[in-house]
C-alpha cells in the first residue's frame, strides 16, 4: 500500500514545479497589480537586477526571453539578502536588462510590485538610468 502513494508521489513531484511556476507567473489568483500603480510606457525600459534575475533562465521563465544583458553597477546602495539598502559609499553589481512595456508588466508580476517591492528609477555607474526593485517596508 505504501508502495502505491510512493509511486503517486513521484508521478506528480514533476507537476509541482510546472504548477507553481503558472501560480507564480500567470495566475489570476495569485497577484493583483494594485489600483494606484501607475501605468507602464509601452517603449524599451532598463531595468537593473541583482538577484533571481541575474540568471537567464529565470529571465525566459519570467518575461520570455533571456535578453542581451550588461553587467552594471549600482553606486550608493548595498545588498541585504534580498533586498537593497542605501548605503554611501555601496556598490551592488549586476545586469542591466531592456525590456519593453509588456516584459516590464511581467517583471512586475514576479516581483510583486506594490505587493512585496517598489520600483524606483535610479542612476547606475555608467550614468545610464534604470528602473531597481527595492523590498517595500513592513
Amino acid at each position: 500500500m505504501q508502495s502505491r502513494y510512493v509511486r503517486l508521489g513521484l508521478l506528480l513531484a514533476p507537476l509541482t514545479i510546472p504548477a507553481w511556476l503558472w501560480l507564480t507567473m500567470l495566475s489570476p489568483w495569485t497577484y493583483q497589480r494594485p489600483d494606484h500603480l501607475p501605468p507602464v510606457d509601452a517603449g524599451s525600459q532598463a531595468v537593473f537586477v541583482y538577484g533571481t534575475l541575474t540568471c537567464a533562465p529565470v529571465r525566459w521563465l519570467v518575461y520570455g526571453r533571456a535578453g542581451d544583458p550588461e553587467p552594471a553597477v549600482l553606486p550608493g546602495f548595498e545588498r541585504q539578502g534580498l533586498d537593497l539598502q542605501p548605503k554611501n559609499d555601496g556598490r551592488v553589481r549586476g545586469l542591466v536588462l531592456d525590456v519593453s512595456g509588456t516584459e516590464l508588466i511581467r517583471l512586475d508580476r514576479y516581483e510583486r510590485l506594490g505587493v512585496r517591492y517598489r520600483r524606483i528609477q535610479v542612476q547606475l555607474a555608467s550614468g545610464q538610468q534604470a528602473w531597481v526593485y527595492v523590498r517595500l517596508k513592513e
